[in-house]
Formats: C-alpha cells, structure tokens, sequence
C-alpha cells in the first residue's frame, strides 16, 4: 500500500498561517508510507516478538520487562527530543514499542492468567480510547499531521496499543486452533482487506491505513513465532535468538537505506 494509494489525508497538516505552525511546529516526525515503511514495520513485530520472548528466558521475566521498559522511555525521549524524522530514531522506537508491547500482552496472560479472549478486546477498548480522545482534542488522525508534541504524543500512544492488540489477538488465533502458520495466512489475507477496501472507495485513507497497521502487528509475529518456536509447538524450529537476530539485521539494513537514500521523506 502506497502513500498515494493510503494516505490522501494532507489536508489535515496544519496550514502555513495556522497557530500551529507560528509557535511550536515541527517538521512532520513520522515517515511516508512508502513500501519500505510496510516491509520494516512487518520485521519490527516479528523481531520484537521473539526479542522479547528471549529476553525472558534469558534474564527471567522481571528483569527483562524492566530491560524492555527502560529501552522504550530512552527510544521515546530521543524521539521526542528531535525536531524531525530521523529514520534511525524513530524505527528504533518502533522496535523499543515492538517488544514492550509483546510484553504487557505477554505479562497480562502469562503473570496474572488473563485470557487472550479477555486481553484482546480490552487491548482494542484501549486503542479505541486513544483514537477516541485523540480525534476529540485534534479533530484528525492523519499520520501526516504529527507536527506538534501533542499530536506526537498521542501517536505514540495509539502505536503502543496496536502493538500490545496485534499482540494479544495473535496469541489469540494461534491457539484457537490455527497455529501459526494458520495465523499468518489469516493475517495476510486480512491485510488486504483495508487496501482493497480504500481503493474501492469504502474505506477512508486514515482508516484503511490504522486498520492495516494494526494488522501488521500479528502477521509478523506470527511469522516469527512460526520460524522460532519448536515443532512440538508446530514450529520450524530456528531458535529466539537467530530468529531475532536475522530480523535485526534486515531492519537495520532497511533503515541504512532510507537514513541514506530519504526514500521514506517527502521533498
């Protein structure tokens, strides 16, 4: 899904004589919808999947959320810091949102024995809620008018809850009865659906483009749980560890090449 084809919505950026843009504005912090930005946001779920799965068995799960926790409010504060988008800092906050968000899922269900049946709407109450007050305070949801801190604020905080949906809502359809691979057949195919949705003109470019973003969360972990997990678990087997480590290096190449190439900034 292109930018062209997802994100129409400009007309929310702020205009040039607007209050916004005389006090406080910024350079839109979020990067264009390109291809790109769907293949790393895709390797971003997987790797933070695995990562945090690893990093509990690694360190115990305490100290690992506390890893996890401390790697997010660092990310966050550097890209809060910068007045742009800076592809290395943002796609790392990603990541950092990517593996805290698998674990407060991770802790809701393994920690206090909630349901993924129980987490999963919860999750998609939150994000609701988020979407709900965002739209209330900035009458837009348009990634393209990330131009103040309030706006960038509220982003991160509807990013953070489709991560910890996608999350659930994976977990969720694996062990229903799919499987993973079940799951990532199923994701896939859901992620057409807002695409095709907007191109025949049913689904507004905001909507499609949060429907299918929220998608992405469970059809990369899912894939990577498939590559990682054993075969008594209907796994193949690779391993936490090389699993996410292989991810890494493909998202550190992808972002290598827009911090250097600016595919992902509008002219």
């Amino acid at each position: 899904m292109s930018t062209e084809h997802v994100l129409d919505d400009r007309r929310d950026t702020p205009r040039s004589d607007s209050p916004v843009t005389r006090a406080g504005r910024l350079a839109n912090k979020v990067p264009e919808v390109t291809v790109y930005f769907w293949i790393i946001k895709v390797l971003t779920t997987g790797m933070g999947e695995t990562a945090s799965d690893w990093l509990a068995h690694l360190l115990g799960p305490v100290p690992a959320v506390a890893l996890g926790g401390l790697g997010l409010l660092a990310a966050l504060v550097l890209q809060f810091a910068v007045r742009r988008y800076v592809a290395w800092i943002y796609w790392t906050a990603i990541v950092a949102v990517s593996v805290f968000g698998t674990m407060a899922a991770d802790v809701l269900h393994v920690g206090l024995g909630v349901p993924y049946a129980v987490s999963t709407p919860a999750f998609l109450a939150a994000l609701a809620a988020v979407f709900g007050l965002w739209y209330a305070v900035e009458r837009t949801l348009s990634i393209h008018s990330i131009r103040t801190r309030r706006r960038e604020a509220f982003y991160w905080a509807a990013v953070l809850a489709t991560f910890a949906l996608g999350t659930a809502a994976g977990d969720l359809s694996a062990t229903a009865g799919l499987g993973y691979l079940g799951s990532v057949v199923l994701f896939g195919a859901a992620i057409c659906v807002p695409a095709l949705a907007h191109r025949g003109r049913v689904l507004g470019a905001v909507t499609a483009f949060w429907t299918a973003y929220v998608i992405t969360r469970p059809l990369g972990a899912s894939l990577a749980d498939w590559m990682a997990l054993p075969t008594t678990r209907g796994g193949l087997d690779l391993g936490l560890g090389p699993v996410t480590l292989a991810w890494t290096v493909a998202i550190l190449g992808f972002v290598t090449y827009l911090a250097v190439s600016r595919a992902d900034t509008r002219p």
